[in-house]
């Protein structure tokens, strides 16, 4: 060995190994000096770039309209002149105190206390002579000689056009002294129960209320509780119902049948007619007369409604 290495050498050799090895908390100190000295120093130069920030626009935008999406269904009725609205929307407001609303002449839609713009542009239309508001539907009546569809279209137009523009189609305000021919269906719900009612009349009243009113509705129609006198029921049928030329059927085939059999002391229904309704019955008693003329005397008038009530037992 001593003759390979020079002896400075092996001086040098022997030093470095009596020399302690470093410590690790040396190391560690190196090691983060080393990692301190790669970092980049903080840019805080006043020439230094900046993303430019988005500033507020000083003008608010335009609020957005909501958007109301409609699809009106129809529904035919047993009145081959009145067609039923269905729109997926209310049509009478919410607490209103009856079911129905009818408007039956021009005036009648502008008058207190529950005048209603569309009524008033849907009887604008040539040849609608009513127009009636059920809950969630509207029922369109035409005169006999006028053909749905030369107003069928523009029907659809007006209650879209209503509903998407969010107009209130019943108005409410303060009735005046006079009373306004035309509007049906003022004050509150005549099937109603009210403390003053017998047991007989209470009973009717929800006979009527839960079984007869719905399928009045269903065609587009409703009716009225006009009293009890004598065993008799005096009602009213309003909607398509009230031109239609087999109420009569209606009344005694359906619902009369149904109040005999569940109240004993109901002896009939008697059907209240204003002076329109009395001529369509006459002019309807004709044609059924002709009409068993030809047929002979068994020949039976029928409706075809939904929701007849026709053969009801």
């Amino acid at each position: 060995m001593r003759g390979v290495f020079s002896s400075q050498a092996l001086r040098t050799l022997a030093r470095s190994r009596t020399q302690q090895p470093l410590s690790q908390a040396c190391r560690a100190c190196r090691t983060r000096n080393i990692h301190q000295s790669v970092r980049l120093p903080a840019i805080t130069s006043s020439n230094a770039r900046r993303r430019p920030l988005l500033q507020p626009s000083s003008q608010k935008a335009a609020p957005v309209a909501p958007n109301r999406s409609i699809y009106i269904q129809t529904q035919s009725t047993p009145n081959a002149s009145a067609l039923k609205f269905l729109p997926n929307h209310p049509v009478l407001p919410e607490g209103f105190p009856s079911t129905f609303l009818e408007y039956n002449s021009p005036r009648s839609t502008l008058a207190a206390p529950h005048p209603s713009p569309l009524a008033a542009r849907l009887l604008d239309v040539d040849g609608v002579s009513s127009v009636f508001y059920g809950p969630d539907f509207i029922t369109v009546t035409k005169a006999e000689d006028v053909n749905w569809a030369h107003v069928k279209p523009e029907i659809f137009s007006l209650i879209t056009e209503a509903i998407t523009s969010g107009e209130q189609l019943v108005n409410t305000v303060d009735k005046s002294t006079s009373s306004e021919d035309g509007q049906g269906g003022l004050g509150e719900d005549s099937l109603a129960a009210n403390d003053e009612d017998d047991e007989v009349v209470a009973m009717i009243k929800e006979l009527l209320e839960t079984r007869i009113r719905p399928a009045i509705q269903e065609d587009g129609g409703d009716i009225e509780f006009r009293g009890f006198e004598n065993g008799f029921v005096n009602l009213k049928l309003r909607g398509a119902c009230r031109t239609c030329d087999s109420s009569t059927v209606t009344l005694k085939n359906g619902i009369e049948s149904m109040l005999m059999h569940y109240i004993e002391e109901v002896k009939g229904v008697n059907q209240v007619l204003d002076e329109e309704e009395e001529i369509a019955m006459k002019e309807f008693a004709k044609f059924e007369e002709k009409l068993r003329q030809q047929k002979g005397p068994d020949a039976v008038a029928s409706t075809v409604g939904k929701g007849s009530l026709d053969f009801v037992e």
